[in-house]
């Protein structure tokens, strides 16, 4: 059983990913006609017993249309010619839907406003205040 890094703490399972080749519609002349160069991945999220609870979790709450019911993320790749580069552009979306998953936020640290950015404040509504102030005296009622 051969293990596929994603991050350095997630590695998954070769057998966890299924695949399924088919014919592609997309760029490849007369050839697209013979071969199956489309890839089809297949990774069961909620039954794959390497990711761990909080990156599944999250993964499974995405709103993906990529996400079946069943917890199957499902990948279609057929921006490439070949066979191989599009099972390679589909390991790579999958695993960076896995690496968004398993990034931690970094928790915001509430500040409080310096003393001399509020007095900034204050100094700058005290002259608009001042600047409009100075019009009401020159509107002339003829």
């Amino acid at each position: 059983m051969a293990l596929i890094k994603v991050t350095n703490s997630i590695a998954l399972s070769a057998d966890e990913l299924q695949e399924s080749f088919v014919r592609s519609s997309g760029p490849g002349g007369q050839n697209v006609n013979k071969t199956a160069s489309a890839v089809q991945l297949r990774f069961d999220v909620a039954q794959s017993v390497n990711l761990p609870e909080r990156v599944r979790k999250k993964i499974l709450n995405l709103n993906d249309s990529r996400l079946t019911k069943d917890g199957v993320f499902v990948i279609f790749a057929d921006r490439h010619r070949t066979q191989e580069m599009n099972r390679k552009d589909a390991h790579d979306r999958l695993f960076e839907v896995i690496r968004k998953a398993a990034l931690v936020p970094k928790k915001r640290i509430a500040t409080k406003p310096s003393f001399s950015s509020k007095k900034r404040r204050l100094d700058s509504k005290t002259k608009r205040g001042a600047i409009k102030k100075q019009r009401r005296g020159k509107i002339d009622m003829d």
